[in-house]
């Protein structure tokens, strides 16, 4: 009699943990002048196949530049240098100062 009340109890914790997801939505589409991307209702951001838990907005000075740019990234890491950004837009020779699209894509950029 013990098994079956334990069985019936784990039945409805896994049935009530399943049943508790919300479904994520698009809250808002965004047009960037690179990318097309998502802020989702769960607070992440989406842009193509990938997911991100972050929107960077990171501004400055590019070496030699008249005006400021701000780029903005969707990005599963926490922070991104302006040095590292402007590497990433183009501006390094190094493969290894571009991001993967794992960890950090650019939407949009703008000179301000």
């Amino acid at each position: 009699m013990k098994r079956v009340i334990i069985l019936l109890t784990c039945m409805i914790l896994i049935f009530n943990i399943t049943g508790c997801k919300e479904e994520v939505t698009v809250k808002k589409t965004i047009e960037g002048n690179r990318k097309t991307y998502s802020e989702m209702s769960d607070g992440s951001w989406t842009c193509g196949n990938y997911t991100y838990k972050n929107c960077l907005e990171i501004s400055g000075r590019i070496p030699n530049a008249i005006v400021d740019t701000t780029f903005v990234y969707l990005s599963n890491l926490e922070d991104i240098t302006f040095e590292q950004a402007w590497k990433d837009y183009g501006f390094s020779s190094n493969m290894n100062d571009y991001f993967s699209l794992e960890d950090a894509v650019l939407v949009d950029v703008r000179d301000e």
